[in-house]
């Protein structure tokens, strides 16, 4: 499995790893929470804990679902700031 593609982090992986000493670094390094925002990066290491916990089959599809949502909009932002900087400065800004 290739770490850098979020979409081919199944139930099963997590389900896997969560069986790993570190857990919760391993699954969150998986789920790129580092780039994402700083509070949905807290919030989903928040969630990664719970599930570790618990190995709840739901939490880990909606981990899955939420992590991706959250890196999709984090980087949704970031092009749009580049894009106004860029506008900035051909404006002579």
């Amino acid at each position: 499995m290739n770490p850098k593609d979020s979409s081919e982090i199944t139930v099963q992986t997590l389900l896997a790893l969560r069986q790993e000493s570190d857990a919760l670094r391993i699954i969150t390094e998986q789920l790129h929470v580092k780039e994402m925002g700083p509070a949905d990066h807290i919030r989903t290491k928040h969630e990664v804990k719970a599930f570790v916990e618990s190995g709840d089959l739901k939490a880990a599809e909606a981990l899955i679902k939420q992590a991706s949502e959250r890196t999709a909009a984090h980087q949704a932002i970031a092009n749009r700031v580049t894009e106004q900087q860029q506008r900035g400065q051909r404006m002579g800004l």
